[in-house]
């Protein structure tokens, strides 16, 4: 198998996660790295024996594809020069922060043939993907990201920090136009929301409750999905998934059936395990693949833009709603 010459952008706490999976991958030729903290580039460059570039110049004249994992402040301008140069990108989320800079890059990267896509890594988990072999048409789904309170991520609120996983997941499961969106916001312990609630209505009738915290001490992350004569509960972080069915009247090739009560009908119940397969290391192969053999991405920019756009009006509407509690309180 060849091999892309790749490179990361941005060495922190995730960054090093993309520098291990680049150094491991069958598909990846790691070639070097770039931080702006010189001292933390060199020592990583040292740990994986790979280039510790001076510039993006530089870097973007040695590889063919790059992780950009840096403060979503910085994805514009890094990605912006990378994709000019002709480097493929894969771009951490959120893309960036505004729709208008999302537009931008994917324009841009139209204009190079370059292959650009986003980290909403969640499409890659084995909870995700076992969804694949049913006919998911939610009526409601309610989900629910908890998580410890960690500085780095406080650039954003919480909304673009963790809930715009489960708003690009309602989007990708449900096809029709959002006509409505309620939303309530908390900031606790920073100066942005901490926690924050959205209700989704679409035009076809389903409804979306995503709740998403960066301060409990109870990690979760669960989506759950009704419609009709279905329901299914995922488990995003043990990266399992219980389906229920009402059983037709075909034989069924797996699961176990029950009888449904005493209404004469019965439910197949499957729980798909986690595969063992590494997200991140899914996530990375296949946008690798997808600029080796020249097909789409897995999650492209336009994607990611609807679901930035969504997670922006989300925010908009929880600060009106944090901003009616501070005139409260000062009443």
């Amino acid at each position: 198998m060849s091999k892309l010459k790749t490179a990361v952008v941005g060495v922190g706490a995730l960054g090093r996660h993309h520098l291990k999976w680049l150094s491991k991958l069958d598909n990846s030729g790691l070639v070097g790295l770039y931080d702006i903290d010189r001292d933390k580039a060199a020592r990583y460059a040292e740990e994986y024996r790979c280039q510790n570039f001076e510039s993006l110049d530089q870097l973007a004249s040695e590889t063919e594809a790059v992780s950009v994992v840096v403060p979503t402040t910085a994805h514009y301008p890094i990605a912006s020069f990378l994709i000019d140069a002709g480097v493929h990108c894969l771009i951490e989320k959120p893309v960036t922060l505004s729709v208008e800079q999302a537009a931008a890059l994917g324009e841009a990267a139209r204009k190079k043939n370059v292959k650009v896509t986003v980290g909403q890594i969640e499409s890659f988990n084995p909870a995700v993907r076992a969804l694949k072999a049913y006919d998911i048409r939610p009526a409601f789904i309610e989900a629910h990201r908890l998580a410890a309170f960690d500085p780095r991520g406080t650039d954003v609120a919480v909304v673009l920090d963790l809930m715009i996983h489960d708003i690009d997941l309602v989007l990708m499961l449900i096809e029709s136009d959002i006509v409505d969106i309620q939303a309530s916001a908390v900031a606790v312990v920073s100066e942005q929301a901490d926690i924050a609630n959205a209700r989704i209505t679409f035009a076809s009738g389903a409804v979306a409750n995503l709740t998403a915290s960066r301060i409990s001490l109870n990690p979760m992350r669960k989506l759950r999905i009704f419609q009709r004569s279905g329901y299914f509960s995922l488990d995003l972080a043990k990266k399992q998934a219980d389906i229920y069915r009402l059983a037709g009247d075909e034989q069924e090739t797996e699961g176990f059936r029950v009888p449904l009560g005493k209404s004469g009908k019965d439910i197949v119940y499957v729980k798909k395990e986690d595969d063992g397969r590494d997200m991140l290391a899914a996530e990375l192969e296949a946008f690798l693949s997808s600029v080796a053999d020249d097909k789409p991405v897995a999650v492209t920019v336009e994607r990611a833009t609807e679901a930035l756009r969504v997670a922006l009006e989300i925010e908009r509407i929880g600060k009106e709603s944090l901003a009616r509690m501070v005139t409260a309180d000062l009443a």
